[in-house]
């Protein structure tokens, strides 16, 4: 609080000091409160849950955010205002290149880096640091970036949110110190939590993509039954085309889970999907339900192939089972697009209902 207090006062800056207390048991809450700062008690536990607190309640401009550990020296918050005076609308320090001696475990020193750049790919942004504690940001993007997330992972979400809207996001070098008191970070559990929202804020990367690559490599493998290429030995057609089935249903319903994904974040996130947006102005349910009923007659019309080829052979053992299984597939396939196709437009009810 003192620290903070003097940065500002020596930097001509005018502003509030806000700690958020949410179950610290040593009494820094007393002590901060003592020394002139506004506590805000949160009882929620977590390290997102104690700065949207904070983020409720900031008045100022432009609001800085730093760990209360000491591991950010508060002298830095005057860079931090400049960037933002300079025209980011986030500001991401960058400790990578300036760690003081036992200030950051190995793990963290080799998993942030990984994070980081997993987080760049997945999002295509270009921040070095993802996960530093220290930064700065303009209030008035706090709607923009609708952050929800409680724990840890909730640096990632602004990054990603701020990527995906758009905003003008830059980066401060600055030194990390070793940390006054013990640490409650957990790398294996933290990490995933990370990652987790890293692949849930991209569904195309996490379900579009994937099932994509299954339905087409399930179709070459269906495809190449049928023309009796021997790819896993004549006496295994019936074998490679069930993996092959099971390859196309899996990819079909990945895709649909993606697109649903993709809806939900337009509808319920706010976020911009340009690509979304223009199939949204082009397809309706109708198109969809269309589809569906052309993929499902042609696997009924399959189906009517195979009865008919049992009836020339007097009802007795049936020899088409390739067929039945490709038949029963693009049914299931037709099925899998008709219910998507209807919760799709069932989240876009929110859209309907919100439209002037």
């Amino acid at each position: 609080m003192t620290s903070a207090r003097t940065v500002l006062d020596e930097s001509g800056l005018e502003g509030e000091v806000i700690v958020v207390d949410n179950g610290s048991t040593d009494g820094s809450g007393d002590l901060a409160r003592a020394g002139g700062a506004l506590v805000i008690e949160e009882q929620r536990r977590g390290y997102g849950s104690a700065y949207l607190a904070g983020l409720a309640v900031a008045q100022g401009d432009y609001i800085v955010m730093v760990d209360a550990d000491l591991t950010y020296d508060f002298r830095e918050i005057p860079r931090f205002v400049q960037a933002l005076d300079d025209g980011a609308q986030l500001v991401v320090g960058n400790r990578m290149s300036s760690i003081a001696p036992d200030a950051m475990p190995l793990l963290s020193r080799l998993g942030n880096p990984l994070l980081s750049g997993f987080l760049n790919v997945v999002h295509r942004t270009n921040v070095h640091d993802a996960h530093c504690g220290m930064r700065a940001l303009r209030r008035d993007v706090l709607p923009v970036l609708n952050l929800r997330t409680v724990g840890m992972e909730f640096a990632s979400e602004m990054v990603i949110r701020a990527t995906r809207e758009r905003l003008e996001v830059s980066e401060v070098p600055i030194k990390l110190h070793p940390r006054i008191g013990d640490s409650k970070l957990s790398p294996f559990r933290d990490g995933w939590r990370h990652l987790r929202v890293i692949l849930v804020y991209n569904p195309t990367f996490l379900f579009i993509l994937p099932g994509a690559v299954m339905f087409l490599a399930g179709s070459l493998i269906t495809l190449l039954v049928f023309v009796h290429v021997p790819v896993f030995g004549r006496n295994l057609y019936v074998h490679s085309l069930i993996f092959g089935c099971l390859l196309i249903l899996l990819g079909a319903q990945a895709i649909g889970l993606g697109l649903s994904a993709r809806a939900f974040g337009v509808y319920f996130i706010s976020e911009q999907d340009q690509l979304f947006q223009k199939l949204r102005a082009r397809l309706r349910l109708e198109h969809g339900l269309l589809l569906a009923f052309a993929v499902a007659a042609g696997g009924f019309a399959l189906i009517g192939i195979v009865l008919g080829r049992w009836a020339a052979h007097g009802f007795g053992s049936l020899q088409e089972e390739r067929l039945a299984i490709l038949a029963a597939t693009v049914i299931a396939v037709g099925a899998q697009i008709f219910f998507t196709s209807f919760l799709l437009s069932i989240i876009g009810l929110r859209r309907r209902r919100d439209e002037p």
